[in-house]
């Protein structure tokens, strides 16, 4: 089992040991920052419910049951308490500040196929900040994170084909992003 690391984790947090759950707070620390991001499009408000989204994770460790992921057990929980947060607090629309991009996304290469690996990534990283609220969280719990379809929909409560849809659409509309963003700066430079 791939995840069996975690769940040796969790076993030692619930004997007592809270030093073993510093291992995957540094394991998911970057994948829980970019769902709180993407939804409050503000840096200091991602960072503090992130933050709280670990205490509340640690917090209830002992509810959680090793029949899915730990990972798909925490992104839901953040997902829930970072649209919670913005519920109370009625966030204003702010610029999104994405994370790097880890892996090539190979849905959207034709003309960014050329690029060095730096400027692929910020070509990348605009188009997916340019996406919807919506489609942008799920490019990044499918794409990057490698979240399953039924994963990505226990995290965020929308239906698998529902979720096939957006990404569909999310796919097509990052792929005319990426030849647009291209395109403009080509003209810049000429």
């Amino acid at each position: 089992m791939r995840y069996k690391e975690d769940f040796e984790y969790i076993d030692k947090i619930k004997a007592g040991n809270k030093q073993a759950f510093g291992f995957l707070v540094e394991k998911y620390k970057d994948m829980v920052y970019s769902i709180t991001l993407k939804i409050l499009k503000n840096p200091d408000d991602a960072k503090d419910v992130a933050q709280e989204s670990f205490i509340k994770a640690f917090e209830k460790v002992d509810t959680f049951k090793k029949e899915a992921k730990f990972s798909t057990w925490l992104y839901t929980l953040t997902y829930r308490r970072a649209l919670y947060f913005r519920r109370l607090n009625k966030i204003e629309s702010r610029e999104l500040i994405q994370p790097e991009i880890e892996k090539e996304q190979t849905d959207f290469e034709s003309p960014i196929k050329r690029l060095n690996s730096s400027d692929q990534k910020k070509y990348i990283k605009k188009a997916i900040d340019s996406l919807p609220e919506t489609e942008g969280l799920l490019v990044i719990l499918y794409y990057l994170d490698e979240n399953s379809v039924k994963e990505i929909s226990e995290i965020t409560g929308l239906t698998k084909s529902h979720i096939k849809v957006k990404l569909f659409r999310a796919r097509k509309t990052l792929k005319k992003k990426l030849n647009n963003l291209l395109q403009a700066d080509i003209n810049t430079i000429l």
